[in-house]
């Protein structure tokens, strides 16, 4: 129910700018509007149906947000200065069916795009400063821009384990765990409660990363839903820990994500356990 809300919300909320440009406003939606998993959004929408329920509407401005944030980063990441991918969400990236400079800019129209929508949330004005400066933090100067920068720069040169796990925690894992606390600031949750949602979900971010990484090698493009096989020089938990301790890696952060399920109240932990339940596979 809460995604059919937001897919509803995003299909009447898509960023536009008419113009005589041939492409641009086409192209503004086009990677918003071919799916994707949505995990970020139903996070934050999971924690607000679990706790206040009667803001799951409101909350939708937020999980927007969140989602346009992201999906910016894939645009940028898929470039040819980065990771030069062809393909994302099953459909060809923007600089594929453009031009580079299409995406370029796509990309900074959504990264913007994400804060208009933030301001225009039907919240408390207090809550609406306190999610902007979330999601700001999250995928900015020092959380997924910071981890991009760790990336692309050490791409080649081995990282050892401690610097993995920050890399990913900056570059996914922090999202992820913003997305969890906007939910928690929209249902007025105390700070205790936050940082336990925070620290939840940098973990659930970490299990969604070495997972990924799996996926990389062991499904192909079509049966991903994007480009596969190319992180051969990156730095990833399979190529710093091989097949099977990417495996072995995968199980352990999986059963540290279901500990702090555990401690967290029953309404929240049974939402959140559901939420979860995709990733528990690698296929």
């Amino acid at each position: 129910m809460k995604l059919d809300l937001f897919e509803r919300f995003l299909a009447t909320h898509l960023p536009t700018a008419t113009s005589f440009h041939p492409h641009y406003d086409k192209a503004l939606s086009e990677m918003l509007l071919v799916g994707g998993k949505r995990f970020r959004p139903s996070l934050l929408l999971t924690v607000v149906e679990a706790l206040q329920p009667a803001l799951l509407e409101s909350a939708c401005w937020a999980a927007a947000a969140v989602e346009v944030l992201h999906t910016y980063s894939l645009i940028h990441d898929d470039l040819p200065v980065m990771d030069n991918a062809p393909m994302r969400r099953g459909h060809p990236t923007l600089h594929v069916t453009y031009d580079e400079v299409t995406a370029v800019l796509v990309g900074d129209a959504l990264n913007t795009y994400a804060f208009e929508l933030l301001a225009q949330a039907p919240l408390a004005p207090t809550t609406v400063v306190a999610l902007v400066k979330e999601l700001a933090k999250a995928g900015g100067v020092g959380g997924m821009v910071l981890g991009q920068a760790i990336d692309c720069h050490f791409t080649g040169h081995r990282l050892s384990y401690e610097e993995l796990v920050l890399l990913h925690r900056k570059k996914t894992a922090d999202l992820i765990a913003a997305s969890l606390v906007m939910g928690g600031i929209i249902a007025g949750l105390s700070s205790e409660s936050l940082e336990s949602l925070r620290t939840f979900g940098l973990e659930a971010g970490l299990l969604f990363q070495i997972r990924d990484d799996l996926i990389d090698l062991l499904l192909s493009s079509e049966e991903a839903g994007k480009t596969t096989g190319h992180d051969g020089d990156k730095n990833s938990f399979v190529t710093l820990l091989g097949r099977d301790g990417a495996l072995d890696a995968f199980e352990a952060q999986l059963k540290l994500v279901d500990d702090l399920l555990a401690k967290m109240p029953e309404q929240l932990s049974v939402a959140l356990a559901q939420e979860i339940e995709p990733y528990r596979k690698l296929r």
